[in-house]
């Protein structure tokens, strides 16, 4: 009994095949999270940019009136 287990530690020591997975999963935090952050420091200022130009292009900017084109 001791011996399979020790048969089975040694096997699971050797297995490498998760390794990749985490280090993508690491890449793919260290760009996502300090992107998070920034959303997160910005976001009243990127609410106020996005929402002035859906206005813009729905037509309430009044910068323009389409019949003087």
């Amino acid at each position: 009994m001791p011996s399979e287990i020790v048969r089975k530690l040694k096997k699971l020591h050797r297995d490498e095949q998760g390794a990749d997975m985490v280090e993508y999963i690491l890449m793919i935090a260290a760009v996502a999270l300090p992107l998070l952050g920034v959303l997160i420091w910005f976001w009243k200022d990127i609410s106020r940019w996005v929402g002035e130009v859906y206005n813009n292009i729905r037509g309430g900017g009044g910068e323009t009136d389409p019949g003087d084109l």
